[in-house]
């Protein structure tokens, strides 16, 4: 190993190998069941692979535009307006991002300066938290309420401060599967209105919605769509997690902030797949397809586990599954976590990576059920035998 003469001053002393990483490759060490990092492992639609490979024979293989491919961003804005009733300008307010995790990087960054805050819904994802710390933000993070997840917006409003600067909300929420409602829209944009406070929306679950329940967008919401900038994800969509491209809508002004920081980070993603999701996004109907096809996914894996000590948090969306293992052991979240992978050979994320504030110990693992029956069914006779 290489020593270096040069003294760091980490800019994220805290901040750790993501906790992702690290139980996949727990995974892959002791041969486990992964269902941990949130990729499915199974293909995508052959269709959407040969027209990657059609474009890539077909030459478009050069830098796309800095935004993104144009009949993207057009074909983007005419979903919003299908699905959602938002006119969103394909040139000026839509932006192709290297993943959805790109377009939060971005966003926050373009937003938050030193002394800003923002309040964050926990347990949320790892990313929001250290991006909002690299820009000199401060983190205010706020516990959603048990045992549904739910956001108790007078806790939001009390945590609100002249210093606020962006609001995150996450619908359908990793990793609870908690969803928004209609009401929860219209409680957040009580509370902004009248403010400079920005909101930045993840949906990249948008799609993966059950029981018959709707996606309340932000995107749907005309006084939140006038400050929000709106993420969404490709690769949960089609089964494209390594493509890595994800999208983001706002109004004009915020998209142009956006793209100033955008284009330094990433500047312009690739261009064969742009074309091919934009062939694939000319039909809405499998939309309520995934919806369905994971839901049914999600019966399965808690069809397996009926009659176990396992203690399902219902997930209202996204491909994940909260389990509570309070009955079967005492041990702190990421304790058990690694030896259930090392013994029992499953792997899972826990909780507290996904808590800024509230650092109270909870029993309960987030599991994905984005997986083959196989997968899913050898992963359940060993969960049962706990």
């Amino acid at each position: 190993m290489l020593e270096t003469p040069i003294a760091v001053r980490s800019k994220l002393p805290s901040a750790e190998v993501s906790i992702f990483a690290v139980m996949s490759q727990l995974a892959d060490d002791h041969g486990a069941v992964n269902l941990s990092q949130g990729f499915p492992d199974f293909t995508c639609d052959p269709a959407l692979a040969a027209k990657v490979a059609d474009y890539i024979n077909r030459g478009f293989n050069q830098y796309a535009p800095m935004p993104g491919v144009l009949r993207l961003r057009e074909a983007l804005s005419a979903k919003a307006g299908r699905l959602y009733g938002a006119a969103y300008d394909p040139a000026t307010e839509i932006t192709v991002t290297a993943g959805a995790t790109e377009a939060l990087f971005s966003v926050i960054s373009a937003m938050v300066g030193r002394g800003d805050e923002v309040i964050v819904l926990e347990p949320c994802y790892d990313a929001y938290v250290p991006v909002v710390s690299l820009q000199g933000g401060t983190p205010v993070p706020v516990p959603l309420s048990g045992p549904d997840y739910a956001v108790d917006w007078a806790a939001v409003r009390r945590a609100m401060s002249p210093r606020t600067r962006l609001i995150v909300v996450n619908s359908p929420h990793n990793p609870t599967g908690a969803v928004l409602h209609a009401s929860d829209l219209d409680e957040l944009a009580t509370l902004v209105e009248g403010t400079d406070v920005a909101v930045l929306s993840d949906e990249v679950y948008e799609h993966i919605v059950f029981d018959g329940r709707r996606h309340e967008s932000v995107a749907r919401h005309a006084a939140l769509r006038q400050r929000a900038f709106v993420v969404g994800s490709f690769g949960k969509t089609f089964h494209t997690t390594g493509w890595k491209v994800g999208y983001c809508y706002a109004p004009a002004l915020l998209t142009r902030e956006l793209r100033r920081v955008h284009q330094f980070v990433t500047f312009a993603v690739n261009t064969p797949v742009q074309h091919a999701y934009t062939d694939m996004l000319q039909d809405d109907a499998g939309y309520a397809a995934l919806s369905t096809f994971y839901q049914q996914k999600r019966d399965r894996f808690l069809q397996l586990l009926s009659g176990s000590r396992w203690r399902p948090v219902p997930s209202r969306g996204t491909y994940f599954q909260l389990l509570d293992y309070s009955a079967i052991s005492a041990e702190a979240d990421v304790a058990f976590a690694r030896r259930l992978t090392t013994q029992e050979k499953v792997a899972a994320i826990p909780l507290s990576p996904f808590l800024f504030g509230d650092r109270r110990e909870r029993s309960v693992l987030r599991f994905c059920f984005a997986k083959t029956d196989e997968t899913l069914v050898a992963a359940a006779d060993r969960l049962r035998s706990l």
